[in-house]
């Protein structure tokens, strides 16, 4: 009894030991399979498009960091000081002004309606600084070349073909400008307004 105990009990280890073989054989087999198929999966074509999207969030990135930029402003400070040069320059000749200092945008900084001006003086003087930051040159420059156009060109709004008016320049970049407006004659208007860029000369270079 006790020898056929131990020769079923072998027989039975030996069932199973075979049974366990060929299930981790099944799986074996299913694994190189799957191995297979995926390896059949990444085509030459589906790497090449994995390649260009890689490639395209690496551009992506790249344009993020570069879409801010390092621009030069004209501060209040500066705008108040150029305004108080044109005036001292226009008070010293005995011409009662009015002025406008604009940023870059064309959004005023500075805007001063002199003592004893006409009302007509203080927009003016910001149409004037309009046109030269407009035009990136002297109001008055746009106002010959206005003159001598055929047929005359179409008229910006806001702009005006009055001299008085001149970019405010910081090395090649227009930063802003100044209008002039009340002396008795647009060469005048445009002296005041160059005296008072010259008054930030050193900041503008």
């Amino acid at each position: 009894m006790i020898v056929e105990k131990f020769l079923v009990d072998s027989t039975s280890h030996q069932e199973m030991g075979h049974s366990n073989y060929e299930k981790a054989g099944d799986q074996f087999d299913g694994l190189e399979t799957n191995m297979k198929n995926l390896s059949h999966a990444f085509t030459p074509s589906l790497v090449r498009y994995a390649f260009v999207f890689v490639l395209l969030l690496t551009v992506g990135s790249r344009s993020r960091g570069q879409m801010l930029l390092t621009q030069k402003a004209l501060s209040a400070e500066a705008a108040l000081a150029v305004a108080h040069a044109a005036l001292d320059k226009c008070h010293a000749d005995g011409y009662r002004i009015s002025l406008t200092v604009l940023d870059a945008s064309g959004l005023v900084k500075v805007q001063i309606r002199g003592d004893g001006t006409g009302p007509h003086t203080l927009e003016h003087s910001r149409r004037k600084a309009y046109t030269a930051l407009t035009f990136k040159r002297a109001s008055a420059e746009t106002a010959k070349a206005w003159a001598a156009a055929t047929p005359p060109p179409p008229v910006i709004e806001g702009t005006v073909g009055a001299a008085g008016g001149v970019p405010i320049r910081a090395g090649d970049d227009v930063i802003g400008a100044i209008g002039v407006s009340g002396a008795p004659g647009g060469d005048k208007d445009e002296a005041c307004a160059n005296a008072g860029i010259t008054r930030i000369a050193e900041l503008l270079k």
